[in-house]
């Protein structure tokens, strides 16, 4: 999967085998479910690997779109909003609520709060595991007598390929 490598660069910015990150978060995810004792069933597992299928946020009715064009018949839109809860509800993918779109989680099964870096240009989106970050936000949301249940950090920029591109 795309975890950070020594120099802390994300390997979603760097040329990468992709293929082995989405089978890599699959059998994850295949081994995270068997240990929770859920069932990670042909759909689930599909619309993770959609999710994987690059390192942009997708849309569910983009998901739906490719299972439609793949089964011959119109997936219903339940159907796929309950794998993407299911896939929520386990720590698999994470939801960016500015795109209302979803990404692959890259830590799952580890507790653990939603950093992002969205590319304004082209989309990728780069998840960060930052502690410090999270501690920040509880302890200034803990000054006002704020409580966070949850958090999930968005950063519209940039990435190093399009700002080398411009």
């Amino acid at each position: 999967m795309f975890k950070p490598l020594t120099d802390n660069t994300p390997l979603a910015c760097l040329p990468h085998d992709h293929s082995r990150c989405v089978a890599d978060a699959l059998a994850e995810a295949e081994q995270l479910c068997h240990k929770q004792g859920t069932r990670l069933t042909a759909l689930r597992k599909r619309v993770l690997e959609l999710v994987w299928a690059s390192h942009k946020p997708l849309g569910a009715y983009d998901i739906l779109a490719v299972l439609s064009e793949e089964d011959g018949r119109r997936a219903a839109p339940p159907t796929v909003y309950r794998a993407l809860d299911f896939l929520l509800e386990n720590g698999l993918v994470h939801r960016i609520s500015s795109l209302n779109a979803f990404i692959g989680c890259v830590h799952p099964g580890e507790l653990h709060q939603g950093q992002f870096l969205i590319c304004k240009a082209c989309h990728t989106a780069i998840e960060l595991e930052q502690a410090a970050i999270s501690q920040a936000i509880v302890a200034s949301a803990a000054s006002v007598g704020f409580v966070v249940e949850s958090q999930t950090v968005e950063v519209v920029g940039l990435c190093s390929r399009c700002r080398e591109a411009a």
